[in-house]
């Protein structure tokens, strides 16, 4: 459905993504996994289009989304990872908003709008004003905002932010039910814990350039570690935290 091929973007020569090839097909999650700084959110910015890569390609169902980016983007839901909304709108409105602009009928955007307020608990609030969201009120905004449209492909950008447990396990659970239906989902996300359970490939990301693609389970066998926390720590030359930790508390007494 997805594809990048040798995608990479430079800024002032400077790589943020070098070389970068994978594909996303229908009924799959795809976590994508990396370190501030990798090249994560500007491969954001190439698949949803905002952005040209310097070179390589991006593909959607076989054709360059640049050749029909509207169409495109009529199929592609996201939640970035900063929630950014119009705050002076309630969430009813701002959803209404979001259905307007996507061309849906008013009995859908209504049906919808209202449906997706009270399974993600907010219909309490649904003609409150956004200033007043907290930060994880705000997030179950986005993340009904990304579905309204029912889109094929679906970028989740650290979405669990700010969500309490419930909300949480109901993400969780949204995923598998998303794959089900055969969306296609790009999950970047630093709670490796929720990737190792429902993705079913995942894209280690550092300096710009791909150190893994495979099954989280593959990962941990292929390096003979227990999880993918300690996979990713590995790959990525992570700092010891524990030490890091331990020096912190001793420089607090220096």
């Amino acid at each position: 459905m997805l594809e990048l091929r040798q995608v990479t973007k430079r800024y002032r020569g400077i790589p943020a993504v070098d070389d970068v090839s994978f594909r996303l097909e229908a009924g799959t999650v795809l976590g994508y996994l990396g370190p501030n700084g990798a090249g994560k959110s500007t491969t954001v910015k190439v698949i949803t289009g905002m952005i040209e890569p310097t070179h390589g390609q991006v593909l959607f169902r076989g054709r360059s989304i640049y050749d029909y980016l509207p169409e495109y983007r009529a199929r592609l839901g996201y939640v970035p990872e900063e929630a950014q909304v119009y705050t002076h709108l309630s969430g009813l409105e701002y959803l209404q908003l979001v259905g307007r602009l996507r061309a849906m009928s008013e009995d859908a955007i209504a049906r919808r709008a209202r449906g997706m307020l009270s399974l993600f608990g907010l219909e309490h609030a649904a003609e409150s004003p956004i200033t007043d969201y907290s930060k994880g009120m705000k997030q179950r905004v986005l993340l009904s905002a990304a579905l309204m449209h029912n889109p094929e492909l679906i970028i989740f950008d650290e979405p669990l932010s700010g969500l309490d447990a419930v909300t949480a396990r109901l993400f969780k659970d949204l995923l598998l039910v998303l794959k089900r239906e055969g969306k296609a989902v790009l999950y970047i996300s630093h709670v490796l814990e929720v990737v190792e359970q429902v993705c079913d490939q995942v894209i280690i990301l550092a300096g710009g350039k791909v150190l893994a693609n495979a099954a989280p389970q593959e990962l941990t066998q292929l390096t003979a570690l227990p999880t993918l926390e300690r996979v990713f720590a590995q790959m990525v030359q992570q700092t010891d935290t524990v030490t890091a930790a331990e020096d912190l508390v001793r420089l607090m007494h220096a």
